[in-house]
């Protein structure tokens, strides 16, 4: 894949970590008032020493860029879940159960799309199901569920003929 400007390590590197600590010093500063009011200037002077002396630490420019990778995809997950949610529910007024149950589903069907769409489908499948003790683990859970499902369905029916 081509490297564009944006991805040149003096962007990655330098630009964008002084650019995003001064800013948020910036509005920090400005909000809070700590130096006075209508002081720009030294809000800015000081948010700027602030940058730089950020940038000179290799340690904590990997850290906040570590950070912002993650906040970005879990912005775009969260999106994700927010706006199957809504096509699923959209103006339906759901009861408790049938809630719950298609939340579950969402929850499930955005973690298989979040492992698919890292690669970690491969090593993961193969940790699950191509292992000595899987058959047996599966074969095992297979019939718990079928006797939970049995053992919830007539204590249902119980309740229900009471």
């Amino acid at each position: 894949m081509a490297e564009t400007i944006l991805q040149h390590w003096l962007f990655t590197r330098f630009a964008f970590p002084f650019l995003l600590v001064f800013f948020i010093v910036f509005a920090i500063l400005e909000r809070t008032k700590i130096f006075g009011a209508d002081k720009k200037q030294l809000n800015a002077l000081v948010s700027f020493v602030i940058g730089l002396l950020f940038v000179t630490f290799a340690y904590p420019v990997d850290v906040v860029n570590n950070l912002i990778l993650f906040l970005t995809v879990a912005l775009v997950v969260v999106f994700i879940i927010l706006l199957i949610w809504g096509f699923v529910s959209g103006e339906a007024k759901f009861e408790g159960g049938i809630r719950n149950v298609l939340l579950v589903i969402l929850i499930i069907a955005v973690i298989i799309a979040v492992v698919w769409s890292t690669g970690f489908q491969d090593p993961f499948s193969e940790w699950l199901f191509k292992q000595d003790w899987s058959g047996e683990f599966w074969t095992n859970v297979f019939f718990i569920l079928v006797i939970a499902i049995a053992l919830a369905l007539v204590l249902r029916g119980g309740a229900k003929s009471e």
